[in-house]
């Protein structure tokens, strides 16, 4: 049998006071509900939402043509946006840089969210305001494409991303929610999809990416890229130096 000072005691008892109580999942939300009429008000607003974007389908084609022209004749595209829509532009450039569904060769796109030193020297040399753009001015050529995912399309550091991709004869597409906005007066292509509350729009918005990326890559995965090897060239010349190493 323990025996326990006072002092102890109390310690034991406060150690054993925080233990959670399987008590008060009776009394808790009743999520199960809660999920099933979310789901529900999601299967309306998307079902309204998808048929209003579908009648936007020319838009859509046409940032899909440039896309596929512009990766096929070599050029690059570089995307942005800030929070849910910088996630989204890694999204985006992963898809293409990676792949989607088929195997093909990759594809040069470079999400400019993601180089933490570049992004805080020009915050903290410049601000931020000029995160983006700067790096547009560095990487961007003639013929290349920048894409903007901005749910709002107000956002400044893109806006000026935007400018610097214009000046220097890139394509911009902006890819916001349904409100007007600053953006899309700085963009050759604006696709708009058909809602304006921040996380339908970035649902949709990865939509978009979806149906982007599968066409690119589907159009682009049975031709040469210009300038570089395949993947069956690729792993020929890894297995070739593999096989230096093992002599």
């Amino acid at each position: 049998m323990e025996i326990f000072s006072q002092e102890q005691h109390s310690h034991h008892v406060q150690r054993t006071a925080f233990v959670p109580s399987l008590r008060s999942e009776a009394t808790s939300p009743d999520n199960y509900s809660t999920i099933v009429s979310a789901l529900a008000d999601r299967r309306a607003v998307f079902d309204t939402a998808l048929s209003d974007l579908a009648a936007r389908a020319a838009i859509l084609s046409a940032v899909a043509t440039r896309l596929v022209n512009t990766l096929r004749n070599g050029y690059k595209v570089l995307v942005a946006g800030n929070g849910g829509s910088a996630a989204e532009a890694q999204h985006f450039a992963a898809e293409l840089v990676g792949r989607f569904k088929r195997e093909r060769a990759p594809y040069a796109v470079l999400s400019l969210t993601t180089d933490t030193a570049i992004l805080t020297a020009i915050a903290n040399d410049y601000g931020y305001s000029d995160i983006f753009a700067r790096q547009v001015l560095a990487l961007g050529n003639p013929g290349d494409m920048f894409i903007a995912f901005s749910t709002s399309g107000q956002s400044e550091n893109v806006i000026r991303a935007a400018v610097a991709a214009q000046q220097s004869l890139m394509t911009v597409v902006a890819i916001t929610g349904d409100l007007p906005s600053r953006l899309e007066h700085c963009a050759d292509f604006t696709v708009k999809v058909p809602l304006v509350d921040t996380p339908l729009v970035q649902e949709l918005h990865m939509m978009v990416t979806h149906l982007l990326c599968d066409i690119a890559e589907s159009q682009l995965s049975t031709i040469p890229y210009a300038g570089k090897i395949d993947s069956v060239q690729y792993k020929d010349a890894i297995d070739s130096v593999q096989d230096e190493w093992q002599r």
